[in-house]
């Protein structure tokens, strides 16, 4: 398998698909970084677990409909070109 261009775009692909697919109620409450976990006082730092949770949450919100059309667009090409 050539490491290409399109293999390192793919990559990235299921990384985030791998983090929209995350159900929070599941998964992540079940190993401490549900919604209802505390993420600090006002003023405070927010540590690297609250940063992480957020992050996930910021890619299930935004991501959703472009992973929808990026994973089409990859089905078609896959199915084109092999």
């Amino acid at each position: 398998m050539a490491f290409t261009l399109y293999s390192l775009i793919q990559t990235a692909i299921l990384c985030v698909n791998a983090v929209a697919v995350l159900h929070e109620e599941r998964f992540l409450s079940k190993i401490g970084w549900g919604a209802d976990q505390g993420i600090g006082g006002f003023g405070d730092e927010p540590g690297i677990k609250a940063q992480l949770m957020n992050l996930i949450r910021s890619v299930r919100t935004v991501m959703r409909v472009p992973l929808i059309i990026v994973n089409s667009i990859c089905i078609v090409l896959l199915l084109l070109f092999g």
